[in-house]
């Protein structure tokens, strides 16, 4: 068995970087795509939005270009797309982009399982090498946890638990008040996703997502249970709203197996966007715990990781495309099963004996 320090963190960069143009100028873009592709030496040419202050602002800060119209950024020669946008934005730009690019289309993949749907039957008639950044996936602990997994340090999966109990800053995201769907279809989805990363694609979910009084954002907190093989056990505990200090707070991800176990701490969640250190813990039966020492966070770290194997796939240097739009269809799926699910009625209670 490795050291710990040995496990897998990062995804290899390409050998040829070619230019990112990032269509969508969001705080997500201030806080980690640029920081993201900064680090990994990716060269940025510039960034669109229709507010052309806000694009000409982060490009200032950037030291980048910003694209006057959206048709003078598709243009640019040999780029790499990068559509930050919101998810009901992306079937008005997919179009004009060059048949056959190389796109990266920020989560989730459309509104809802429909949009979802149309956006793949679009990338497969444009040869798109499209993905969804899911980045999750790739940040530094979920690589690392990863590969433990594969290396059979767990054993096999049986119980994993995602529990949220902390308070998230919804004001930094105007674009979502009004929505008809906000805590799955934005957040847990990247819980979702990770979880399809161990253990692959559910049979079915139970769930419930509600709103809070301190909020008119139609949901902000989730409960859930999943099934995937028999003997697993998926759990999800989520609570946007819990702002009573910092003590109780939580953000983890259990995952426990026949031989081991491992608890993550998703640090940027706590205090967002300031955030804490991300951690991950490891231990097999009748050892102690260790801490397994991260190189990076979530944000902006795993941003790197999807642009790489994006720009990787589309260059032949990797052979697959780990968000593909053809796996985060899959994402979508459970998600929009997951809304079904809380919209239905619960199973009545006998009301006397």
């Amino acid at each position: 068995m490795i050291p710990v320090d040995q496990l897998a963190q990062s995804w290899p960069l390409p050998s040829a970087p070619k230019p990112i143009v990032i269509i969508g100028g969001g705080g997500i873009v201030n806080d980690a795509h640029l920081p993201a592709y900064r680090l990994a030496n990716l060269p940025v040419a510039g960034v669109y939005d229709l507010d052309n202050a806000k694009a000409k602002a982060l490009a200032d800060k950037w030291g980048i270009k910003d694209f006057s119209t959206l048709e003078e950024a598709i243009a640019t020669p040999g780029a790499v797309y990068d559509l930050a946008l919101p998810p009901s934005a992306h079937l008005k730009v997919l179009p004009g982009l060059p048949d056959g690019s190389a796109v990266l289309l920020q989560k989730p993949m459309g509104s809802d399982l429909a949009e979802a749907s149309e956006i793949l039957k679009l990338c497969r008639a444009k040869n798109l090498k499209a993905a969804v950044n899911f980045q999750l996936r790739f940040s530094p602990m979920f690589l690392a946890l990863k590969d433990a997994v594969d290396r059979g340090w767990l054993g096999d999966i049986v119980d994993v638990e995602v529990h949220l109990n902390l308070v998230t800053p919804w004001q930094l995201f105007p674009f979502l008040k009004g929505l008809p769907r906000i805590e799955i279809a934005v957040h847990s989805i990247h819980y979702l996703d990770t979880v399809r990363f161990f253990l692959g694609n559910p049979t079915g979910v139970h769930a419930r997502s509600v709103g809070h009084p301190s909020t008119d954002l139609a949901q902000t907190r989730t409960s859930a249970l999943i099934d995937f093989a028999p003997g697993q056990r998926v759990t999800f505990s989520i609570n946007h709203n819990h702002d009573f200090g910092r003590k109780f707070q939580d953000a983890s991800f259990r995952i426990e197996g026949t031989d081991g176990a491992a608890m993550v701490k998703l640090g940027v969640l706590l205090d967002y966007p300031k955030g804490e250190p991300d951690e991950l813990w490891i231990t097999r039966r009748g050892e102690d715990w260790t801490q397994v020492p991260l190189e990076g966070g979530w944000f902006p770290h795993a941003f790197r990781g999807t642009m790489s194997n994006l720009q990787r796939f589309a260059a032949g240097e990797d052979d697959r495309l780990v968000t593909s739009v053809e796996d985060a269809w899959y994402t979508m799926a459970l998600a929009e099963a997951a809304f079904a699910s809380a919209a239905a009625p619960a199973t009545p209670i006998e009301a006397k004996p």
